[in-house]
């Protein structure tokens, strides 16, 4: 699928996350169709910037790449929503971001396990 349509294929993954989202209570709201980048994908979320990916072999690395930049700029932690035909929509981050979102959420008296969980995470191999 190219051009075009690949366009509306995005779109309209945008306004169906859309309304999910709004179905749960989230004031959700869609950028710009073809905003080439000037503005987010979808905005209401406090705190994650939402990429939208809608896609049979989304490349994840390439994703996460485009939305910690775009993060970088709008603001939130970067979380790539996506979803392929007959399947569910899922929700991808970086573990680092992950886990801060989870602590901002998680009880203080909780927060030991967490912060031991990200100092392995952060650990390179053998």
């Amino acid at each position: 699928m190219g051009g075009k349509s690949s366009q509306r294929k995005g779109r309209a993954a945008e306004l169906e996350l859309v309304r999910i989202l709004q179905g749960h209570g989230y004031p959700v709201e869609p950028g710009r169709a073809q905003s080439y980048g000037e503005e987010p994908d979808l905005s209401g979320l406090p705190g994650i910037h939402i990429e939208v990916k809608r896609r049979e072999n989304v490349n994840l690395s390439a994703a996460l790449v485009q939305a910690r930049r775009d993060a970088d700029r709008f603001g939130g932690l970067p979380a790539v929503f996506h979803r392929r035909n007959r399947e569910g929509w899922r929700v991808t981050m970086e573990l680092p971001d992950w886990l801060e979102m989870y602590r901002s959420y998680h009880p203080a008296e909780q927060r030991q396990g967490v912060e031991n969980a990200q100092k392995c995470a952060h650990k390179k191999g053998p």
